[in-house]
């Protein structure tokens, strides 16, 4: 990716070749983004399969997700009880994801994703049963919900690495970015189609329907041909390669630095159950309709952003920093917004910029990865992004409810913000970069360029 001409900003590798060479940290990608067709993966049969059983399976996620949640209200009438069902979920990545991903760079993906999907199929038909037949208990949701937690520690990073083995390197951040339209699309869908049979039928036909929906993904993920795959080297068992997947992204600045920036991101001010439930209650007094207008917008901007990060050709770091400071500026202006329409439109680009930061971190870390690494990497990126939430809901919680709406919301932003310009001069010194600030078409233009090509302006000036 690239916002305009001049020079790399840290990019992500474009290579001939699946295995990257990332030991240079500024790296050399060309001045001019390529942008291909939006949706220019699905032109590849076997992501096509994959990308139409994910369509399915996604939904019937999101509809659980929601449906969990409602069953375990319903059973205790805590919301507390709701809180321990989502850490549950969570818990198994933040303990062993990065064993996860030790197991699948040592596995071959597609059959792994064949085990781990149908555990999941499996626990939402087990809990559908349960709730039909009238038995179901807490402990039970509980339990379904740390199944999917175990499950989930091995699937996400094979789901992760498998996509750069279905469309190969130059169709990688495409593939990534409708992979997330995808996600966010089910999003605007899965919650909706819930809510109607939670209403008309009961919790249980969500889960059932859950259930049945990996057969779309499972259904793929067999009618693949094997023989048209990107191969990758396959790490082999050894003693230490947790330490040496460690190690390894500790040595590219191009791979921990924006692993802690979406750390930063993850944890402040990703926690939007927190913020926007607070805004709709407290500040503007709307109740739960307003929550879900907020959310669904977000779902909408988020949708675009994926759409247009897909007509990118190229993972710029230069981008993942200004998305990740523009997000938080977002962030902080919204936490000021005086009115509710105000603040509910702040919520598409909010989304937009949200989006373009996941996207951009996750192909430009897959594509600076050795592909003998890439699942412990994603494991590692996954268990920062993905187990942030849950360690920042109570510290982001407790700022917001000692000193209101507006203050929590604005703190996370301001976390993001400031990580985003830290990490971006960490970034342009490792690159050996300079900010360049001149006039480009009688407009104002800033940008990073490596120091002699700044001495240059410099001496053309």
């Amino acid at each position: 990716m690239s916002t305009g001409p001049g020079a790399a900003s840290a990019p992500a590798p474009d290579t001939h070749d699946d295995k990257t060479t990332s030991d240079t940290p500024a790296g050399t990608a060309p001045d001019t983004p390529r942008k291909t067709s939006m949706f220019a993966s699905l032109r590849i049969r076997n992501y096509r399969l994959f990308f139409l059983g994910q369509v399915v399976s996604n939904i019937g996620t999101w509809m659980q997700r929601i449906a969990q949640d409602w069953l375990v209200l319903s059973l205790t009438g805590s919301s507390a009880a709701v809180g321990i069902t989502t850490a549950l979920q969570f818990l198994p990545m933040l303990l062993f994801g990065l064993y996860g991903g030790v197991l699948v760079d040592r596995l071959r993906k597609r059959p792994t994703l064949l085990v781990t999907q149908t555990a999941m199929a499996l626990t939402a038909l087990a809990l559908a049963a349960l709730t039909l037949t009238g038995r179901v208990q807490v402990w039970h949701v509980y339990v379904a919900a740390f199944a999917v937690g175990l499950a989930t520690v091995v699937d996400n990073p094979a789901r992760q690495s498998f996509v750069s083995e279905l469309v190969g390197p130059h169709q990688l951040q495409n593939a990534v970015s409708l992979n997330s339209a995808n996600f966010q699309s089910a999003r605007l869908v899965g919650p909706a189609v819930a809510g109607l049979l939670i209403t008309g039928v009961g919790t249980g036909w969500a889960f059932l329907l859950n259930g049945l929906s990996f057969v779309a993904p499972l259904t793929g993920l067999l009618l693949m041909r094997a023989r048209e795959l990107h191969v990758v080297e396959r790490a082999p068992r050894g003693k230490g390669q947790l330490r040496e997947g460690l190690r390894y992204v500790a040595r590219r600045p191009e791979l921990i630095w924006p692993i802690v920036l979406v750390g930063f991101v993850g944890t402040f001010a990703f926690n939007f159950p927190v913020y926007l439930s607070a805004f709709a209650d407290d500040v503007f007094h709307a109740g739960a309709g307003a929550y879900s207008m907020f959310n669904t917008l977000m779902a909408v901007g988020s949708v675009a952003g994926a759409l247009l990060a897909a007509r990118r050709g190229t993972a710029r770091l230069r981008l993942l920093i200004g998305a990740a400071a523009a997000f938080g500026a977002l962030e902080i202006l919204a936490s000021v917004t005086p009115t509710l329409w105000m603040f509910a439109l702040l919520m598409v680009p909010l989304g937009l910029f949200g989006m373009t930061v996941n996207v951009t971190t996750n192909t430009s870390i897959q594509m600076a990865t050795d592909p003998a690494m890439r699942g412990r990497v994603m494991a590692l990126y996954m268990m920062v992004f993905l187990g942030g939430s849950p360690v920042g809901a109570p510290i982001v919680g407790w700022i917001t409810d000692t000193y209101g709406a507006r203050a929590g919301f604005a703190v996370g932003g301001a976390v993001a913000a400031l990580a985003a310009a830290v990490i971006g001069l960490i970034l342009a010194r490792v690159g050996n970069l300079r900010l360049s600030v001149g006039w480009h078409r009688g407009h104002p233009h800033v940008r990073f360029v490596p120091r002699e090509r700044r001495e240059e302006l410099t001496a053309a000036a």
